[in-house]
């Protein structure tokens, strides 16, 4: 056979398997979108394994802890968008211990947490920052004894793992207030008490 002859079947067959393969390539799907980032998860506070503790300073001399119990509420924290974070926390007033029941008992009335007028205790966030890793600049509305401030808490991402429920998340954070701002000087000008009181609020969520 001629030589052009043979070219020119080759090239005819590659041709045609060109296009056999394109019509294979055409017959195939489109390749399904990247699925986007999914925002971050909410996890709702276990009261049992969440704590809040505080101090204040007594006589000038040391600190007096004390804790309120069962905590509830929710967080939501986004790394790749911290603006996008969001905490809120309830606590029932009445369910202050300081490991003393005619302290307790003190601590609830009038002079202190006014728990029967004000039985409850709420934070909750309006921005977050990032402070580094795993940290937070946590602004927010605190409200009690019946009146709300902003302060700002610094907020750490504990770590997460598997709970009996399902997976769980831990954060904690810690910030300081006046008495006075909320309404409360009882022993401040004494100087039995101090005027400022620092929280830890530690919380452990499970998946919403």
């Amino acid at each position: 056979m001629h030589r052009r002859t043979r070219a020119w079947i080759t090239l005819t067959s590659l041709t045609l398997a060109a296009g056999a393969g394109l019509g294979v390539l055409a017959a195939l799907p489109a390749a399904a979108p990247a699925p986007s980032m999914a925002s971050a998860d909410t996890w709702t506070v276990d009261p049992v394994h969440s704590f809040v503790v505080f101090k204040i300073k007594h006589s000038g001399a040391s600190h007096a802890y004390g804790m309120i119990h069962g905590p509830t509420g929710s967080f939501s924290i986004d790394a790749a968008n911290p603006g996008g974070s969001s905490i809120e926390v309830s606590l029932q007033a009445e369910k202050v211990s300081t490991g003393n029941d005619k302290r307790d008992q003190h601590i609830r009335s009038k002079d202190f947490f006014n728990a029967k007028e004000f039985p409850t205790i709420t934070f909750k966030s309006t921005s977050f920052k990032s402070a580094g890793a795993e940290r937070y600049e946590v602004a927010g509305d605190l409200t009690f004894r019946g009146q709300t401030k902003a302060v700002t808490a610094t907020l750490t991402t504990v770590g997460s793992g598997k709970g009996m429920g399902g997976p769980v998340m831990g954060v904690e954070a810690t910030f300081t207030i006046k008495r006075t701002d909320f309404g409360n000087s009882t022993y401040v000008a004494e100087g039995g008490l101090g005027d400022e009181v620092t929280l830890t609020v530690a919380l452990e969520g499970g998946k919403k």
